[in-house]
């Protein structure tokens, strides 16, 4: 065979650098470690010496990409998704994490009635997420707003700077659809997050305290409150008020007649609990009204100015507390294309949860939407649906660090359940398809929620304020406290 030339020699080299840059340009970030220049169309010779120096360079490029191949995966949102993904790739060694969240806590929402309504602190269902990961060796926390997903350059873009990923994963949750009614997002509570539910305590307690010295037709406005939507969040609530109003509140403010207190529960559609049975909303309803809350079904509010609440049939109702729970749509991040939002303002992703049309971004949760012949409206927005998603995003992780095949997300439906008072719960199971109510689903009730919560801590803490409560019917945190405010900024 007759030897090679120079030309041809230094050729070859080429194309084999051409090859190394098209098929790992990750390797590019290396670049900077070679003692050489790499050979290049417009200075393809290298002598000898120079090939044996570009031989260990490239060695120490290996060495180098070989220690640093921990893919970075950005988490978007410490809601229930996002911080079991985070924590079922704890201390992997393939994966680096930034969890990057507008709180340093992650919250715990099913409970946010319970806050709101003085049965529960802040801090029993709100968990600092340093304080979680604190043993963490590959878990880092990053309290910051996210203003935009730049995809080209993999980069998610915060008012605290610019964090690059390898993968993004959206767990944002959802946040208040006021279906476009501006005016009416200016003028009631919503309850999407603990500060919220605070407010909501706060501006109740505060009316109970001006009513006392109020004239009678003032302090009927100022006991009046209207709750918007007949889902989980609107039927909890109003249940909770209203052991409120038959409990403790006549002996906490005994110059008030609380018989006047009216609760009003206003629902758009035809039942209350549209997901759950026929069953399980009807005997809801009844629970209700048996608390003594006024149930309005088929009632849109068309407009609210803080004083009266319009209604489409031209009722006003006069109120000067207004809690929308009337549902939710995604909090999707800027930088995706429209063409790949639903209707509902979700993401909408394949059966693995990648983003349509993306390789290396995934959305989990309420803010995700996978959009199928069996579920063509989804799967419901609902905490264990968001912490199966992130189970199995976790396994395809570990698959992935394996080179083995991903696998589709598998949704098996649990069931439905709400709470609505003492000994008051409706459950419907999926698998043995079964309705029932009272003392022993209000037990299942209380016992899953129990179990959700992230410490022993809690759980013990939770669970002795609810004993006190079923026993004392007595508030535990009626504590009124004046607007925060932030003296400086830097």
């Amino acid at each position: 065979m007759p030897l090679k030339t120079k030309k041809e020699l230094n050729n070859e080299i080429l194309e084999t650098t051409i090859k190394i840059k098209e098929n790992y340009p990750e390797l590019s970030k290396f670049e900077d470690e070679m003692t050489i220049t790499i050979p290049s169309e417009v200075k393809p010779e290298i002598t000898a010496s120079d090939l044996q120096e570009y031989n260990d360079a490239l060695q120490a490029m290996a060495t180098g990409y070989a220690k640093g191949s921990t893919n970075h995966i950005v988490i978007i949102g410490a809601g229930f998704a996002g911080l079991k993904l985070a924590r079922s790739l704890n201390n992997h060694p393939n994966y680096t994490i930034t969890l990057i969240d507008k709180n340093n806590y992650h919250q715990f929402q099913p409970l946010f009635y319970q806050v709101a309504m003085a049965n529960l602190d802040a801090s029993n269902i709100s968990f600092p997420l340093r304080n979680i990961f604190e043993k963490s060796k590959n878990v880092r926390i990053r309290v910051a707003d996210v203003t935009n997903i730049n995809t080209k350059k993999n980069e998610v873009e915060t008012l605290s700077g610019n964090i690059n990923y390898d993968y993004l994963v959206i767990a944002t949750g959802a946040k208040t659809n006021y279906f476009g009614n501006t005016v009416l997002a200016q003028k009631v509570f919503s309850m999407k997050s603990t500060f919220e539910a605070l407010q909501i305590r706060n501006t109740l307690l505060q009316h109970f305290e001006d009513a006392v010295t109020a004239n009678h037709a003032k302090t009927k406005i100022l006991l009046s409150v209207v709750i918007v939507g007949g889902g989980p969040t609107g039927v909890e609530l109003s249940g909770a008020l209203a052991e409120m109003k038959n409990d403790s509140l006549p002996f906490e403010y005994p110059e008030l007649n609380f018989a006047e207190m009216k609760i009003y529960l206003l629902e758009g559609t035809g039942k209350l609990l549209s997901a759950m049975s026929a069953t399980s909303s009807h005997k809801a309803k009844e629970y209700l009204q048996k608390l003594g809350v006024t149930v309005m079904l088929n009632t849109f509010v068309k407009e609210y100015d803080g004083k009266q609440v319009l209604l489409q049939e031209a009722t006003v109702i006069e109120s000067t507390c207004g809690i929308w729970a009337a549902g939710g749509k995604g909090n999707i991040p800027n930088g995706f294309s429209p063409n790949y939002i639903s209707n509902s303002n979700q993401i909408k992703t394949d059966i693995f949860h990648r983003v349509i049309n993306t390789e290396n971004i995934f959305a989990l949760g309420d803010v995700a939407i996978i959009e199928s012949e069996l579920h063509p409206n989804g799967f419901p927005q609902l905490a264990s649906v968001a912490i199966d998603q992130s189970k199995n995003l976790a396994k395809n992780f570990l698959r992935l660090a394996l080179n083995k095949t991903i696998l589709p997300f598998n949704y098996i439906n649990k069931g439905n359940m709400a709470t609505i008072g003492r000994n008051k719960a409706v459950v419907d199971l999926a698998k043995p398809k079964l309705s029932f109510h009272g003392f022993f689903a209000w037990l299942i009730w209380m016992t899953l929620h129990l179990f959700l919560l992230i410490s022993f801590k809690n759980r013990l803490i939770v669970f002795i304020n609810w004993i006190y409560k079923y026993f004392t019917h007595r508030q535990l945190l009626a504590l009124l406290y004046p607007t925060l405010t932030s003296k400086s900024k830097l």
